[in-house]
């Protein structure tokens, strides 16, 4: 007798594996977007870019290095996106069992009091009944939906991957512009203090030039104000090099304290400033990865989407041991089993299908759209750090310039003064001139090497 029920089980299996191949679901091709012109720039486009370098070989600073691998350890942004992965991870696992069946056990006691004016009541005035069984339900991946899902999930695996990568890379940044930042700040500081003491100084000879009649009382209260306000710019960078620490150890995970580092003069990044074929910008930068992968993940809904409108084909099969008597429970006569097959096919459902397939649709074109908004944003911070870089360099040979002729022209109207042949007001012009233009110079430097970490970081470098 149960040799009919095998054979017909054999056969329906056989038929639900050779139903598998008649998928629905569209095969993924990665979006055909264009590249040409994707950044603004006069030089030439090649294989090599700077992005291709280590952050370890960019920055040679010992004490930097060391910050950034402190960031990377103990960042929480980072440790966001390393339990942002994990969760991933997990819903890749399960997206990979959707193949599997689902196995439930199940014991049970029931007892049942019946009316003793029913008919089965006079026969019986109370039921109990013991049951150990086993429930097995599978579904047969006819129209790709459970594979979908698996493809799904595994873009979303590497879409956190690649948000972790984009939170390095922006991360790596970050520690080296503040890092850098903050010896522009103390090369300042330190420009600053020595122009005080110069101011102190200055002070002196005019109230020694008063005496002797060569100055008026104002030119004295004038050069003292001068030196008051030296001292204001002084507590300002003071100021801005505390909250920078701040910023600095906040990023590396740390409270706020001060920073070891080295000298502003000793800093170079030695790097040729190129940036390669705009295509090699699509596989090196994380955001725009994650952006693609984004649209890979909608395309697979969209195909789970599609799949509920055809018929599911479903294998149920429950057993176990059931009696009324629990002595009698592991007798082979208690032994009970069904396995129940079936299509059901979608006809009204208060338009779920439907609408799930038009907010699929839509979260496609709209992860589509943002694709191409991450190309458009990684062509512009390409375009604008190549664009900062060429400005500061100029610059910054300008500036070179314009310090050393102020500079003269600071020393030689303290010389003038004493002679006669300049007023006070003239040498005083000079002197703030000559301060803020190499106050001006150091920050057109840091500026310098802070577009070189903007170009780096816009290219995809630091991972």
């Amino acid at each position: 007798m149960k040799k009919p029920y095998i054979i017909k089980s054999i056969l329906l299996l056989a038929s639900i594996f050779l139903l598998q191949s008649c998928f629905v679901a569209k095969n993924y091709e990665a979006p055909k977007v264009t590249t040409d012109n994707l950044y603004r720039t006069e030089l030439s486009n090649d294989s090599t870019s700077i992005a291709m370098l280590s952050w370890e070989e960019l920055f040679s600073d010992a004490l930097l290095q060391g910050y950034i691998n402190e960031g990377l350890e103990n960042n929480l942004d980072m440790q966001i996106a390393l339990q942002n992965i994990t969760a991933s991870e997990a819903m890749m696992k399960q997206g990979k069992a959707g193949y599997l069946p689902t196995l439930t056990a199940n014991a049970t006691w029931t007892h049942q009091e019946t009316s003793e004016n029913s008919q089965f009541g006079r026969l019986f005035s109370s039921i109990d009944q013991y049951e150990l069984s086993g429930k097995l339900s599978w579904e047969a991946d006819i129209w790709g939906k459970i594979r979908s899902n698996k493809r799904a999930s595994f873009a979303q695996y590497l879409q956190s991957q690649a948000a972790k990568q984009a939170i390095q890379t922006q991360l790596v940044a970050n520690i080296a512009s503040l890092y850098y930042q903050l010896l522009a700040t103390d090369a300042q500081i330190q420009v600053v203090t020595q122009t005080i003491e110069n101011r102190n100084t200055s002070v002196e000879v005019i109230q020694a030039l008063k005496k002797a009649g060569s100055v008026n009382e104002v030119a004295v209260q004038q050069t003292e104000a001068q030196k008051y306000a030296t001292e204001i710019i002084l507590k300002d960078l003071e100021y801005n090099r505390k909250v920078l620490e701040n910023a600095f150890n906040q990023l590396l995970g740390k409270a706020p304290g001060a920073v070891a580092r080295s000298t502003f003069e000793e800093q170079q990044i030695e790097a040729d400033v190129s940036v390669g074929l705009p295509a090699y910008l699509l596989s090196k930068r994380p955001d725009v990865v994650a952006a693609e992968l984004n649209f890979r993940n909608t395309f697979e809904l969209t195909n789970v989407a599609r799949s509920y409108f055809y018929p599911s084909l479903t294998v149920n099969a429950t057993g176990g041991l059931q009696a009324l008597e629990l002595k009698d429970w592991f007798n082979t006569k208690s032994i009970f089993a069904n396995i129940i097959t079936g299509l059901t096919q979608p006809i009204f459902n208060q338009r779920q299908n439907k609408t799930r397939l038009e907010v699929a649709k839509a979260n496609q074109q709209k992860a589509y759209l943002q694709y191409e908004k991450a190309l458009l944003v990684a062509g512009k911070e390409v375009s604008d750090a190549l664009a900062s870089y060429e400005n500061e360099t100029d610059k910054l040979t300008i500036r070179e310039k314009q310090l050393e002729a102020l500079t003269n022209a600071a020393t030689y109207s303290d010389e003038l003064l004493q002679y006669g042949l300049v007023t006070y007001l003239e040498v005083l012009t000079a002197k703030d001139n000559a301060l803020n233009t190499e106050i001006n110079y150091i920050d057109n430097k840091y500026k310098q090497m802070n577009a070189v970490i903007s170009l780096y970081k816009a290219l995809g470098g630091g991972n």
